[in-house]
């Protein structure tokens, strides 16, 4: 009895666990294949250049940035980036892409909700005194919603193809997010260009700032249909999707009445597409200590309670606590992959948070499964970048706000200046992989002594210090060399 018993519990969460797998996939579009296959885009890279944000738009409660689209490192790379920054009580209004997106909180703190197709509203209240952000003893009705996420600097927010999301800036303090579009993704099937589909706001209202680097003599030899095409492709030359049908039909598939209908078309909204929460934004929010126990990553997946639509879309990593690699003259590196953020597997991206301190160095590596987008936090660096052949194809400091690619198999090595380095870069792989050339874990470690003699012709001497001189993994310290110590 007691045999069929443990069999029979055995069968159900094996259906169970395959049950929620399988919506899992159908939100995010992910199969079962081990890996999905990144569509193909051509790198001709022979010179890269660290880039600032190319168009600036202004709504009423903040800005949004772009990088040029058309720049060789991204379309490389697949990706598109922006940046927003949100004023208190800014709303970024819902939308949804094309392409798998990461976003990391570089300041402030705020409010983020996803709309994940055919999920309860699991937030549900009966009076005012529930809602984050009510005053005094104002009365609400009922009102139900999917859950809201507290979010803060340094968090990673991954958002899956086709996902409405929302943003809203709580703070006290200019709330700044930087966004990675994987338009590479299979996830994505129109074409390598990301496409934002806006269900509230009218984005023709935004007053445009364009400021296009290093390409004036280009854009000027540019032919008009291209410059229109360009305009038409531009991030924000739409409105909001329902603007698009006739208010009959919006009428009468929400049951409300014409005005109403013509009212969420935004026509003549000139608020653009970050808007100011009068008061406050009042929305369902529990105690914090869930939350609390999130971020301090006390909770373990075991790959049954987190479904469909339980996803945890969120993972700090700022916090020192849950650093991998460590050096105290050095600095630190976190990473955030598909083991301590599962959604990462079906979208197929993971970032990497790195603090480099003054004068250290990160070892020269490369990645070998994917390309890596760097945006840089605060402070500089020396970054130096070669390809195939031995090319040099940047060699250039790097600061605040720039976003530099480093394409796969590239090698790079950074040199923080006196200021420190801080940065986060976006991978375009799940469990994305680096080899390092120096140090105890390097190529040059793992080859035989007479290997390194032959091919570099060196002495037998030579070839230890090339191999042993560093001890130190991936972070180096700026002290002087081992060898000139030890002599």
């Amino acid at each position: 009895m007691a045999y069929s018993s443990l069999l029979y519990l055995s069968i159900c969460l094996l259906v169970l666990f395959h049950g929620c797998r399988a919506q899992l996939e159908q939100v995010t579009g992910r199969s079962q294949r081990p890996q999905q296959q990144r569509f193909q885009t051509e790198c001709r890279i022979n010179n890269l250049n660290a880039q600032e944000p190319a168009q600036r738009f202004e709504a009423e409660a903040g800005l949004t940035e772009y990088w040029s689209p058309n720049d060789e490192q991204f379309r490389c790379a697949g990706v598109d980036l922006v940046r927003h920054t949100i004023q208190r009580r800014g709303l970024l209004l819902p939308s949804f892409s094309n392409a798998p997106t990461l976003i990391y909180v570089v300041q402030g703190r705020g409010l983020h909700g996803a709309a994940i197709p055919g999920c309860a509203e699991t937030f549900q209240s009966e009076s005012s005194s529930q809602f984050r952000g009510d005053q005094g003893s104002q009365r609400r009705g009922r009102d139900l919603h999917q859950k809201v996420r507290q979010i803060r600097e340094g968090d990673i927010l991954a958002v899956p193809a086709g996902i409405a999301h929302w943003i809203y800036n709580d703070g006290e303090s200019q709330l700044i997010l930087v966004e990675l579009h994987d338009t590479s993704n299979q996830a994505n099937q129109l074409d390598e260009n990301a496409r934002r589909f806006y269900l509230a706001g009218n984005p023709r209202g935004q007053r445009r700032r364009e400021s296009w680097q290093g390409s004036r003599s280009r854009s000027q030899s540019r032919s008009r249909s291209q410059r229109q095409e360009e305009r038409e492709r531009s991030p924000q030359s739409g409105s909001n999707m329902f603007n698009g049908f006739d208010e009959e039909f919006l009428a009468e598939s929400f049951n409300i009445d014409n005005e109403l209908a013509m009212r969420i078309q935004n026509r003549d909204d000139q608020r653009g597409r970050i808007v100011l929460v009068e008061d406050e934004l009042r929305v369902l929010s529990p105690q914090s200590r869930g939350e609390e126990r999130e971020e301090r990553g006390w909770d373990r997946d075991n790959g049954v309670e987190e479904t469909f639509c339980t996803l945890r879309l969120k993972h700090n990593v700022a916090d020192p606590q849950r650093t991998d690699v460590y050096n105290e003259r050095g600095g630190r590196i976190t990473s955030l992959n598909s083991l301590n953020l599962p959604i990462l597997r079906y979208i197929q991206l993971s970032a990497e948070r790195g603090v480099l301190y003054r004068n250290a160095l990160v070892a020269p590596l490369y990645n070998m499964n994917c390309h890596s987008v760097i945006y840089v936090i605060r402070g500089n660096a020396r970054l130096q970048v070669v390809g195939e052949n031995g090319q040099n194809v940047f060699d250039g400091e790097v600061r605040e706000g720039q976003a530099l690619t480093v394409p796969q198999n590239f090698a790079v090595i950074k040199k923080a200046g006196n200021q420190g380095f801080e940065w986060v870069a976006f991978k375009t792989n799940d469990n994305a992989k680096t080899n390092p050339l120096a140090g105890r874990f390097s190529v040059m470690r793992a080859l035989p002594e007479d290997v390194l003699i032959n091919a570099y012709r060196i002495d037998r001497e030579e070839a230890r210090r090339l191999k042993y001189n560093r001890d130190e993994t991936t972070l180096f310290s700026s002290e002087s060399f081992g060898w000139q110590r030890r002599n």
